[in-house]
């Protein structure tokens, strides 16, 4: 009980005097557990509100969707299930979808949109705000027309203007001003456009071969919305129709968010084990500026084993309150979440504490503190009482190896995978990460102690003097250099990891201003406007590549198993156990024929026919490699398309891997030229207009005689994606920041470790006559040394992460934006340059006389 009392009184008494000095070890875990409580509150807080609204996300207790009108059969089954003796029936709304080309007879230009014909009351659950209020309600009453907002500013029109649709005009009556369970990324490609279902025949663009999504809404009034469309499913998927409710919705909710949480908490988890240095950091300080009390303690009768107790009680509580702080902080951080996320949220999240989430960054902070405060305590055990003789005059080192480090290292390496682990969900994952934060810290560590020794055997003396000096303190005793890299170093790996892949991926959607490669293309012409609009396009100057033709398609069989059998098979699997997609067996397939391969594909096995050599009856097809695997096909395979009720038998005659990035007309199937050279189809044509005006011009030439035709601008998909690819890179760079703002504190401790010998050496060199501004250069060369060396060593981890996750993820070449890098580095560099300098300030400061009288 004595030394209970003993090791409680002395870890109080002791953090008292060095509370300003522990006040690091606080701040390290802080920044760490603000962003794990976040993420995980902010997770827990969206997937109470998605549950809470999950029929006003759906609209509606069941949707049936397919990709064109149902069957008799398929619509009486709708019906009965939503319990209509008569039609039409109230419980079922229609919801026609499909891509257009829209413009204002009045203004200038065209605009790809996203058209939703309504029919019914959708939605059931929920509602739909709209500029004017009443707009929703007159959408049935006429040809009217509710679009987003920035449909308005991009083809400069306002509410009461005509809208052109296909063949038919509308009145704009208003705009969208929020719906139930919508996305604001889901508009990046086009703006939407509500419009009555029973005008949609006036455009003239609903027609054979067109391209739409048909959906059936249905509300139920009673029974088990779940079991009734477990029943439906069989016989709906022989209509190549899928049934979706609302607990489909809600797993579909929990498994994305968790994934959200999870990845986004990895980083956090970064950062916090990143103050895990730090705490390392500040102990070491604080027990070095502590082994003459800690001798005299020894002296007095105190043993090893309850000093190690005290410390490490205070290390505990500091975590502690670091953790609390962090978890306070986390609360309010997650406010600010919604915002950086909104574009990819499909409710309004509803704030609220998560006890769990707080009690877990706690946990783990709490944790995080005591684990890496473990090594440095471990000296405490092995200081003598003889240092209060000897600290004065010569450096203490205790002989021998401490075989405690080894257990405690295991320690370490366990808690880091559990905690991944634990964090993914999954302890493969959470083994490759901790393996990945190894291979970056060592890479890190190795390249501090090349330097250390570089810098001693090949010292640079016919350098200045100041520079000299700056140098020679990244390997002289006490020097900072492993903490720096390992602190600053991690967190600048992560980001510029982020800005490589994220330019890279927008590179290869880069459509540019020069070049040969098409910024525009025209969809869905018909053999007879062909060569119009090629005419119409030539005659403006403007380069034309060959037409490619398009051929809408069915499966019928896939080696020899009728489709529908395959659809009623609730374990779809193919020959080696692995699931198959049912998407790929209900999707129209938009086939073309050609005898070549092209530059955005290429044969990965099998072989390409001989041009004009194909058989007729049983018919060599290339497909996709990625979709045959979803069709569990391979080479030899033999598959029949429905292609427009005529039977085609065909044969995989190899497979092929395409670069989807590329904005060209790319295909799942290939055909050879003849076999399909008379079947219904229509044709893509793509042309280059390097004039901004040019290129609207044309566009709104070609959709004003053809109504039918779609034209898209890949300059503004382009920059749509850019838009898309830039909000999820905030997201994630949001919380990388974390890891650099850790950083930055871990260095302060550095800083901090080293602080008595430069104030020594600084004084030193007062008193033979150096100036303040010299000894400032001397610290601003070291801090400019470890900076440089950080950012290379981080720039030279994060090219080889982003060339292996280009090759192995994504697949494309690899590029490095050296500009955008510069600029990243030279901020690194200063970041390190000015926390370097002002927690120096003492340095500077400090007159040869007081440090005598300290002495």
């Amino acid at each position: 009980m004595n030394r209970t009392k003993f090791v409680l009184a002395m870890a109080w008494r002791e953090s008292r005097a060095a509370r300003r000095r522990l006040l690091l070890l606080t701040a390290s875990v802080t920044v760490g557990v603000a962003a794990l409580v976040a993420i995980n509150s902010f997770t827990d807080n969206l997937r109470s509100t998605a549950q809470s609204q999950a029929r006003v996300l759906l609209g509606a207790d069941i949707q049936v969707r397919g990709h064109k009108p149902f069957s008799p059969r398929a619509e009486k089954m709708v019906d009965s299930v939503a319990g209509c003796p008569a039609l039409p029936c109230p419980s079922v709304s229609t919801v026609i979808s499909f891509a257009a080309m829209a413009y204002v007879p009045r203004t200038e230009g065209t605009r790809l949109v996203q058209v939703e014909g309504i029919e019914g009351t959708y939605p059931f659950y929920g509602s739909i705000r709209t500029e004017p209020r009443e707009a929703w309600e007159r959408l049935q009453s006429g040809r009217n027309v509710i679009v987003d907002p920035s449909l308005l500013a991009a083809l400069n029109a306002r509410a009461g203007d005509s809208l052109a649709l296909g063949e038919a005009r509308f009145v704009i009556t208003g705009t969208i001003v929020d719906v139930p369970g919508d996305v604001g990324v889901r508009t990046a490609f086009g703006p939407r456009v509500y419009v009555a279902g029973q005008q949609l025949a006036a455009t003239g663009l609903l027609v054979a071969g067109s391209r739409y999504d048909y959906e059936k809404y249905l509300k139920i009034g009673a029974g088990d919305p779940q079991a009734m469309a477990n029943r439906l499913r069989p016989a709906l998927a022989e209509e190549l129709l899928t049934v979706r409710t609302v607990a489909d919705d809600q797993a579909n909710m929990d498994r994305a968010l968790d994934q959200l949480g999870r990845y986004l908490g990895l980083v956090a988890l970064i950062a916090l084990l990143l103050g895990g240095l730090g705490v390392a950091s500040a102990v070491h300080v604080f027990i070095r500026r502590k082994l003459e009390t800690i001798a005299i303690l020894r002296c007095l009768g105190a043993g090893s084993g309850q000093l190690f107790l005290v410390y490490l009680l205070q290390a505990g509580g500091m975590g502690l309150i670091g953790s609390t702080l962090g978890a306070l902080a986390g609360i309010i951080l997650q406010l600010a979440l919604p915002r950086v996320l909104a574009d990819f949220l499909p409710v309004d999240v509803a704030f609220s504490v998560s006890w769990p989430a707080v009690l877990t960054g706690l946990g783990t902070g709490f944790l995080v503190s005591i684990l890496f405060a473990l090594l440095p305590l471990l000296g405490v055990r092995r200081v003598s009482p003889l240092v209060v003789l000897r600290r004065p005059f010569e450096e203490i080192r205790r002989p021998g190896i401490d075989f405690w480090k080894f257990p405690v290292y295991l320690l370490l390496a366990a808690s880091v995978i559990g905690l991944a682990a634990l964090q993914v969900g999954n302890l493969v994952s959470g083994l490759a990460f901790a393996v990945g934060i190894g291979i970056i810290l060592g890479t890190l560590a190795l390249a501090a102690f090349l330097l250390s020794r570089a810098l001693r055997r090949w010292f640079p003396r016919r350098l200045p003097y100041l520079w000299r000096q700056g140098l020679a303190n990244l390997y002289r005793p006490a020097n900072q250099t492993l903490s720096v890299l390992l602190s600053l170093g991690f967190g600048t790996v992560l980001l510029s990891t982020l800005y490589l892949v994220q330019a890279n991926l927008l590179h290869e959607f880069r459509v540019g201003a020069s070049g040969p490669r098409a910024n525009l293309v025209f969809f869905d012409i018909q053999p007879d406007q062909r060569h119009t609009i090629e005419d119409q396009i030539r005659a403006g100057g403007h380069a034309l590549q060959p037409a490619v033709p398009i051929v809408p398609m069915r499966i019928l069989s896939v080696k020899g198993r009728p489709l529908a059998a395959i659809l009623r098979d609730s374990n779809l699997v193919g020959e080696d156990g692995q699931p198959l997609g049912r998407w790929a067996f209900r999707r129209e397939f938009r086939s073309t024929y050609r005898d070549t391969t092209v530059a955005s594909e290429r044969i990965v096995l099998g072989r390409w026919w001989t041009p004009g050599r194909a058989d007729t009856a049983v018919v060599p097809i290339s497909v996709e490699v990625e979709v045959a695997g979803e069709l569990g096909v391979t080479v030899g395979d033999t598959m029949v398309w429905d292609v427009q009720g005529l039977p085609v038998t065909t044969r995989i005659a190899n497979l092929r891997k395409v670069d989807w990035a590329r904005f060209e007309p790319n295909f799942f199937v290939v055909f050879p030229g003849g076999p399909l050279s008379d079947a219904p189809q229509m044709y893509v044509v793509l042309t280059r207009v390097p004039d901004p005006a040019g290129l609207g011009r044309l566009q709104r030439q070609v959709i004003e005689r053809f109504p039918n035709v779609t034209a898209i601008d890949l300059t503004q998909i382009q920059a749509s994606l850019e838009r898309l690819i830039n909000r999820v890179v905030l997201v994630i760079r949001f919380m990388a920041l974390f890891s650099l703002a850790t950083g930055a504190v871990v260095l302060v401790g550095a800083v901090a470790t080293s602080r008595y010998q430069r104030v020594r050496e600084g004084v030193l060199l007062k008193t033979l006559g150096a100036t303040r501004w010299q000894i400032g250069g001397i610290l601003a060369v070291e801090y400019l040394a470890l900076g440089s060396l950080a950012v290379l060593t981080a720039l030279l981890l994060s090219g080889g992460a982003g060339w292996v996750i280009m090759k192995w993820v994504f697949d494309t070449p690899f590029a490095i934006p050296l500009g955008a890098l510069a600029w990243l580095a030279l901020g690194v560099v200063g970041l390190t340059l000015a926390v370097g300098l002002a927690s120096s300030l003492e340095v500077l400061g400090k007159t040869p006389l007081e440090v005598l009288r300290t002495e």
